[in-house]
């Protein structure tokens, strides 16, 4: 089973030559790159599982409702939230959508799993942090979900042979040819593949003077389309089931 996952941010690079972009126009690119992402998932007809940052709930309503809509799952990415803040963001979006909003993922700040679990959270899917020396790391780590404090704990996808991990970066910086065997040798001996995105990757770097590291800005944009595009191509040929994470899990 493939996991496919996008996390739903603002990117945090300050502009190059003290140029001023301003917080509504992050947030505008944010949901440019999402509605990207939306077209070619409805192109290949596969649902996914979108992490909105916690912070950006209430500004990104009507980009929550539509990625719904469309038969999407909606998780939270906490970034930094407090308890309340998101107890209160998960209640305005339940209500929003009628939904019960399951999943959430953490990466730097943590709220413990027994709290997450005290606000009615099912999974949490924790990531790390991915720059350029994390894919030469040598990796172990137990690849099945387990259950801890009534929640269910995914871990990241590690590749089995390649020992590369399945974030970020890894899917913008390998050639597709290589990342495609990567999934089909990790399916032979693990039950699934939990691929995560973020959206600023699909950001227009040319056309968006962010300062960011020069190993981040390649392949991004419209090639990180193309790229989603070839890989969602190469999973319907080869009939390869994906899945929402609730879905998935429950």
């Amino acid at each position: 089973m493939v996991l496919l996952t996008f996390n739903i941010a603002n990117i945090e690079a300050e502009p190059q030559n003290g140029s001023q972009i301003t917080d509504e126009e992050r947030l505008r690119i944010s949901e440019d790159n999402t509605k990207a992402i939306l077209r070619i998932l409805d192109l290949h007809d596969i649902k996914a599982s979108f992490f909105v940052e916690v912070s950006l709930t209430g500004k990104l309503q009507n980009l929550i409702k539509a990625i719904s809509s469309k038969g999407h799952e909606i998780a939270f990415y906490n970034k930094g939230s407090n308890l309340e803040e998101i107890e209160n963001a998960k209640k305005d979006i339940q209500d929003l959508l009628e939904k019960q909003i399951r999943g959430i993922r953490q990466k730097d700040v943590k709220v413990s799993q027994e709290r997450l679990k005290m606000l009615e959270f099912n999974y949490v899917s924790n990531i790390d942090n991915a720059n350029i020396l994390f894919p030469f790391k040598r990796l172990e780590r137990d690849t099945e979900i387990t259950e801890e404090d009534g929640l269910s704990i995914v871990p990241e996808s590690i590749s089995p042979y390649s020992q590369l991990p399945y974030n970020d970066f890894v899917f913008q910086i390998l050639p597709m040819k290589f990342y495609q065997n990567m999934v089909l040798e990790t399916l032979q001996n693990d039950e699934f593949v939990l691929i995560y995105l973020n959206s600023w990757q699909f950001t227009d770097f040319k056309k968006y003077r962010f300062d960011i590291p020069f190993y981040r800005s390649l392949f991004s944009g419209k090639k990180m389309e193309d790229k989603l595009d070839a890989l969602l191509t190469f999973l319907n040929e080869r009939d390869m089931a994906t899945s929402r994470m609730k879905d998935y899990i429950f």
